[in-house]
């Protein structure tokens, strides 16, 4: 592939390429660059959502990848500061570069404080516009996830061999633990809750539970729906002991999304899941769900293209019904592995991956998609109320022994 013809002609003009795309295989994609200079190595993946670029840009869950955005209109509302998802600001961001098929427009939206390219390059984001995304996300559907450098030079002046050399070697997802750039220094409390049109973000008023969240790359709308669902927050970093969760005397454990390969974050993490999962009821997704898994004695599976998108539709086979979810993973809980004690809740009904898991003898349950959907439709909203409902009847358990002692 080459340069890119048809309806993104118009961002050529028959200028130098600023931009490219340099697969591990040495295919070579130019365009037009915007955002950051530079030049970053990753994954690339393609994600189908229409709307909600800047939720997805700044999911720490993107950390180590390339976006390809299928829907080409990217940008047209500019970039605010409210729809940030990343929490710890001080954190590499979510995404390494973005590839476009149109140019950005300007900005049509009374939200609206930066244009995308401003934004993007205050981020250390590279962009490359002007690329037929629908060939490249053929190639993705075909071959899978390619490594690969994006590169952005204002004067077109780019080291292929370098690239191409750098695309070649870099290591891939498999085996990379990426939790530690993205999850919070420090441990602090939450309790802004979900916005409201015309009102803004709002706040949680103490809560009748208390969660603790492991911030393995945790989202700020998953704070926002737990403290929106009567949930006091604490969210605490993600190789704290679990003796440390438990002195903070928790309701219960959210267990978060995040990047890189599950069973290499898994090595700290899988022995203090465990721990937990034995006194309290947890709630994991995404990352979570695939450490969750991992702790019960599942397995971990590299998925060929991942499932990235606000359209992914599952079912939900406690209920019956099918949810349309977001989701961005690039690996999966192998179904086969699950133990005994272990029954799968929800399918995905594109590949028929599993999507959820729930533990016969304990209120832990954990979904691979995200809930919060941010962006994306709201059918999952449910699970945050099922996470509080297990927390009233385990805590409810608790006091009966003592008020039958009494009796």
């Amino acid at each position: 592939m080459t340069r890119t013809q048809g309806s993104a002609a118009s961002v050529w003009d028959d200028a130098t390429p600023t931009a490219l795309l340099v697969l591990a295989d040495g295919t070579v994609l130019e365009g037009v660059g915007l955002g950051a200079s530079g030049h970053a190595a990753g994954e690339v993946c393609f994600n189908t959502a229409m709307t909600g670029y800047e939720e997805i840009l700044t999911d720490p869950s993107y950390a180590g990848q390339i976006i390809t955005f299928t829907f080409p209109h990217i940008g047209n509302v500019g970039t605010n500061e409210e729809d940030i998802e990343t929490v710890n600001l001080a954190a590499t961001p979510g995404a390494r570069g973005v590839i476009l098929h149109s140019a950005v427009t300007q900005p049509s939206n009374y939200r609206a404080t930066r244009h995308l390219d401003v934004w993007l390059n205050s981020r250390g984001v590279i962009g490359l516009a002007g690329v037929d995304t629908r060939a490249l996300t053929a190639l993705i559907r075909e071959k899978g996830m390619p490594n690969a450098v994006i590169a952005h030079e204002p004067s077109g002046r780019f080291d292929l061999d370098a690239l191409k050399r750098q695309a070649r070697e870099w290591p891939g997802m498999i085996g990379m633990d990426l939790v530690p750039t993205v999850t919070t220094a420090q441990r602090f409390s939450w309790n802004e809750t979900p916005w409201r049109w015309g009102e803004g973000y709002g706040s949680g008023d103490g809560g009748q539970f208390h969660v603790v969240a492991i911030d393995y790359g945790i989202k700020r709308n998953i704070l926002r729906q737990l403290a929106g669902h009567s949930c006091r927050v604490t969210v605490v970093p993600a190789q704290t002991a679990a003796g440390d969760i438990l002195a903070l005397k928790p309701d219960g454990i959210f267990l978060s999304n995040g990047p890189g390969d599950p069973a290499a974050t898994g090595e700290y993490t899988v022995p203090v899941i465990r721990a937990l999962i034995d006194r309290l009821p947890t709630f994991g997704i995404c990352l979570g769900h695939q450490m969750l898994g991992l702790a019960i004695g599942a397995k971990t599976i590299k998925m060929r293209q991942g499932h990235h998108g606000a359209n992914h539709p599952v079912k939900d086979l406690t209920t019956g019904k099918v949810e349309i979810t977001s989701m961005n993973h690039g690996f999966a809980v192998d179904r086969d592995t699950l133990p005994a004690n272990a029954t799968e809740t929800h399918v995905s009904l594109f590949d028929g991956s599993n999507c959820g898991l729930a533990l016969n003898d304990r209120p832990v349950f954990s979904v691979q998609y995200h809930p919060e959907a941010s962006p994306g439709p709201r059918d999952s909203h449910y699970l945050f109320g099922r996470f509080v409902d297990s927390m009233r009847e385990f805590r409810k358990k608790q006091k009966e022994p003592l008020r039958q002692r009494r009796g």
